[in-house]
């Protein structure tokens, strides 16, 4: 009895071993629409369930139909231990994905997001993926004749990064192969900026004052933009952005957390400066998406603006300067929207339909997350 105790044992010693060398990631897609290009996050505390023994410096993951190796990225969203796994991956609709992580030598993948603040150009702060590059204004801008409330969107029509040649060439108005920024802001939220909305007024805040970097890149890039206080119509604002960028996405994250001294909630828009000449507007204030096919520049190209909303819209609506959608937030409680941009000159979203369906597909993607599991 004692011989086959041991005997049970040293066969199961094998797959206990091999249990700690290894992790099956499943990414399942139980919806009916294909994703593309998904940037998906797995709990790094579950991953360690499964291989407690992983090495941060000193692992791979490998797609198991393709046996090769697929980018990722550790998020540590501002702290100092891992938060999550980040892969991109492709899922068709209804099917699944099997991931392998194992230990191995990584390959070296290219970065496909970056963010950086930028002093050398009055403190602007500046960030990208492979699809579309953005900016905010910083402090040094305020009270010059340049400046501006909302978001800048920065086209281009190349998966290379972009920002630095960019600010180190000081000549980005004008389009030298990959793009360049002709989108004009002025004193209006631009691309999808928030910001109060008290007695029918949009109450603007002043530029950013402080920034985070939270992670930054070869996926997602996360950052903070920290703002001054400011009177909202007789209300008292503090505001803190936390805005995301993932990989292959035309769209942002943006959390935002207003501290504010009053008991009820607060009114905010979201805005998109609207252009003289006639563009295409969506406007479905049932879903919360908001989206715009500006008019056609004729040198430069088109420009595509949306926002889609994850709490109630309640309003929407176009008057000569801008496009805003209406909902409210509670003092010290986030609110959560996405806001972003395409140019077709990308050859990508060539026309209104088509990013109207972009901004549809992309907030059914909200509701029907990837399901992760970890073996």
């Amino acid at each position: 009895m004692k011989f086959s105790h041991f005997i049970l044992m040293v066969c199961a010693l094998p797959s206990a071993i091999i249990a700690q060398n290894k992790a099956t990631i499943t990414i399942a897609n139980n919806s009916v629409l294909d994703r593309k290009e998904t940037v998906t996050a797995i709990k790094w505390k579950s991953l360690l369930v499964s291989y407690p023994q992983i090495d941060t410096a000193n692992f791979v993951v490998i797609n198991s139909k393709t046996k090769k190796q697929i980018p990722f990225q550790l998020e540590h969203k501002g702290q100092a231990a891992i938060q999550n796994l980040l892969v991109q991956v492709d899922i068709k609709a209804k099917s699944s994905l099997q991931l392998f992580i194992q230990k191995g030598k990584p390959e070296k993948f290219t970065a496909k997001t970056f963010a950086r603040f930028v002093p050398e150009r009055l403190d602007d702060f500046a960030w990208e993926n492979d699809k579309i590059a953005f900016r905010a204004y910083g402090k040094a801008l305020e009270k010059t004749e340049g400046d501006a409330y909302g978001f800048d969107v920065w086209v281009k029509n190349t998966s290379s990064l972009v920002l630095n040649d960019r600010y180190k060439r000081n000549d980005y108005h004008i389009d030298h192969g990959d793009g360049l920024d002709y989108y004009h802001v002025g004193y209006t939220l631009g691309a999808g900026n928030m910001a109060p909305f008290v007695k029918d007024t949009i109450r603007y805040s002043g530029n950013y004052h402080r920034w985070k970097i939270l992670d930054n890149g070869p996926l997602r890039t996360t950052f903070q933009l920290i703002y001054d206080s400011w009177n909202a119509g007789g209300i008292k604002v503090q505001a803190i952005k936390t805005i995301s960028i993932d990989a292959g996405s035309q769209l942002n994250r943006i959390e935002n957390l207003y501290t504010f001294n009053d008991n009820k909630p607060l009114s905010v828009v979201v805005g998109i400066i609207r252009r003289e000449k006639a563009g295409a507007i969506l406007l479905n204030e049932q879903q919360g998406i908001m989206g715009y096919w500006e008019p056609t520049f004729e040198k430069d190209g088109t420009t595509a603006v949306g926002s889609i909303l994850t709490t109630p819209a309640d309003a929407m609506w176009a008057n000569k300067e801008q496009l805003l959608s209406k909902t409210s937030v509670k003092n010290n409680e986030s609110i959560v929207y996405y806001t972003g941009a395409a140019w077709d000159k990308a050859g990508k979203i060539t026309s209104s339909q088509q990013w109207f369906d972009y901004l549809n597909h992309f907030n059914e993607e909200l509701k029907n997350p990837l399901a992760v599991s970890v073996k």
